[in-house]
């Protein structure tokens, strides 16, 4: 993968390294999430921007990681 330098505001990138520490990303890493995000709300309108966040961990997730779903109706107690 190739990298660019881009000229961000420094109160963004302060917000990301905070971000970044609580979830265990790098400030590189935050910031390319939080585009990822916004760019998925921008073409889901519909969707709420915690679940597209959600969705997008939930993918980066390794498999072997993963739970396997179950839906609540098929639960045992």
């Amino acid at each position: 993968m190739s990298t660019i330098s881009v000229r961000i505001d420094e109160a963004l990138v302060d917000a990301a390294r905070a971000a970044a520490k609580a979830e265990f990303r790098t400030v590189q890493g935050q910031v390319e999430f939080w585009a990822r995000v916004g760019r998925a709300a921008l073409d889901n309108p519909d969707l709420p921007a915690s679940f597209i966040a959600e969705s997008l961990m939930g993918l980066a997730e390794p498999r072997e990681d993963s739970t396997p779903f179950v839906p609540r109706s098929n639960r045992q107690p």
